[in-house]
């Protein structure tokens, strides 16, 4: 089942409940589809790997907002944000734990040689390629950063 019938189905439980914060979630995921596949270039259906795309820059995106208003101290926007990004996630694959970070990216410095902190575009490519989706780039970033540095 695709990810725009996915929303669609969740957005009339959604109504049907009357979940404010969970329908205008679930209505940003649309809409972002929506823009996608009217994108020049782009074709009738999006592929798995566009809609991946699509969900973790809406969720990257709901982090920064989150962050700004947690530091600005508003709280009431922050519980929305934060509810909306629980819903977002949950069309995402399940998120990597630390450990297994760790040690996948481990594997990565040794299959692709890598010595130290100069070779870290190497590390980074091969390891967001292959983790697309189950880790956040800013956490392999600073993992690969800590193991080339050690």
């Amino acid at each position: 089942m695709s990810l725009e019938k996915k929303v669609v189905d969740q957005m009339k439980e959604a109504m049907k409940a009357k979940d404010k914060t969970k329908l205008e979630a679930l209505r940003g995921i649309k809409s972002s589809i929506m823009t996608a596949k009217t994108e020049k270039g782009a074709q009738a259906e999006l592929s798995e790997a566009e809609e991946l795309k699509l969900l973790q820059r809406l969720q990257k995106q709901r982090k920064d907002s989150l962050e700004i208003y947690q530091e600005q101290n508003r709280s009431d926007l922050a519980q929305d944000e934060e509810a909306q990004l629980a819903i977002i996630e949950s069309f995402l694959p399940q998120q990597m734990s630390e450990a297994e970070l760790r040690s996948y990216v481990q594997t990565v410095i040794e299959k692709t040689g890598a010595q130290g902190p100069k070779d870290m575009g190497k590390v980074m490519g091969m390891a967001n390629k292959e983790l697309a989706g189950r880790a956040d780039g800013k956490a392999i970033s600073s993992v690969a950063k800590d193991l080339l540095n050690s």
